[in-house]
């Protein structure tokens, strides 16, 4: 009995006496926690207010009755309402211009290719014609005087290729008047019309003078060899004058320039060709001075043309 008695005053002994050693053990243990760093705590950020970025709805009321919703017109009635777009706003008129009028050289460029139809449509139908037309004119054979009474027995394309030189050399002649404005009318057809008849006239006149002189100085041989060799260089300025025509009418500058002089330049050494041969065919059957033949081309040739053009200036000033 007295060891159980002793055993368990032992017990209670060490059961009063374990508070008193917990202390000094829990301020050990306090002393060993591990201390958190504070760099790793997260930083306090600002805080951002966040901005509704849909459509709201407008602040005003509209105090629109829900029959509106039926009703066709809603939708227009809707966007006239819209608080970010202005459908409802009074609308912005435009100034009203003055109207750009553009004129161009449409006649123009559409009559040019006209002329080169026409001459592509003769060059087609009389083939033959053409061939002796310019083998006479650059001399490329012997049998110039065959030649030349077929190319007078073939007088329908003659005739309509003298009508085309009076079409080519009159475009030409109005669009020199056009360039010095020298305008007789305001009318840039008007003045072709006039140009046209001036050298047709010029021409007849000359015809029928020609045809009375050799009838008159029994020289009808002469006077026939004349007008033909006349007619032919006619022919030839009115074909190559075409791509000269086209180079004055869409040309500027420079290029104009140049297509001028070279034109003048062809019509001065086809003039010039056609006198060599007309003193030649005309020397070998009538005895003629030099000098009388010079007078007669300023007579007959150069002074009649200067004469037309004064008139056409004195009657259209």
């Amino acid at each position: 009995m007295n060891k159980v008695f002793f055993f368990v005053s032992y017990l209670l002994l060490l059961a009063s006496s374990s508070p008193a050693q917990t202390a000094p053990d829990s301020t050990l243990a306090a002393d060993t926690l591990i201390v958190v760093d504070s760099t790793i705590l997260k930083p306090v950020l600002p805080v951002i207010e966040k901005k509704d970025s849909v459509s709201r709805r407008p602040k005003e009321d509209t105090n629109w009755p829900l029959e509106v919703v039926t009703t066709p017109g809603f939708s227009w009635q809707v966007l006239k309402r819209h608080p970010y777009f202005g459908f409802g706003t009074a609308v912005i008129k435009n100034e009203v211009g003055d109207i750009r009028k553009i004129t161009g050289k449409e006649s123009l460029f559409y009559f040019i290719l006209l002329l080169l139809f026409i001459f592509a449509v003769l060059r087609q139908i009389f083939p033959k014609y053409f061939s002796d037309l310019f083998r006479l004119f650059f001399r490329t054979t012997l049998k110039q005087r065959q030649i030349r009474e077929q190319l007078m027995q073939t007088p329908l394309p003659s005739l309509l290729l003298n009508a085309f030189y009076i079409l080519s050399a009159g475009l030409y002649v109005s669009l020199l008047f056009s360039h010095y404005n020298i305008n007789p009318v305001q009318n840039f057809w008007l003045l072709f019309v006039y140009c046209c008849i001036g050298l047709s006239a010029a021409y007849f006149v000359k015809f029928l003078f020609l045809k009375v002189a050799g009838w008159v100085f029994n020289a009808e041989e002469a006077a026939n060899a004349y007008i033909f060799i006349v007619f032919i260089i006619n022919k030839m300025i009115g074909i190559m004058l075409l791509p000269f025509i086209a180079i004055l009418a869409f040309s500027v500058a420079k290029v104009y320039t140049a297509g001028l002089v070279l034109s003048w330049c062809l019509v001065a050494g086809l003039i010039l060709y056609r006198f060599i041969l007309t003193y030649a065919s005309v020397r070998n059957q009538v005895k003629v001075n030099p000098f009388h033949f010079f007078l007669y081309l300023c007579a007959f040739e150069i002074a009649p043309l200067l004469l037309i053009y004064k008139a056409l200036l004195v009657y259209f000033k």
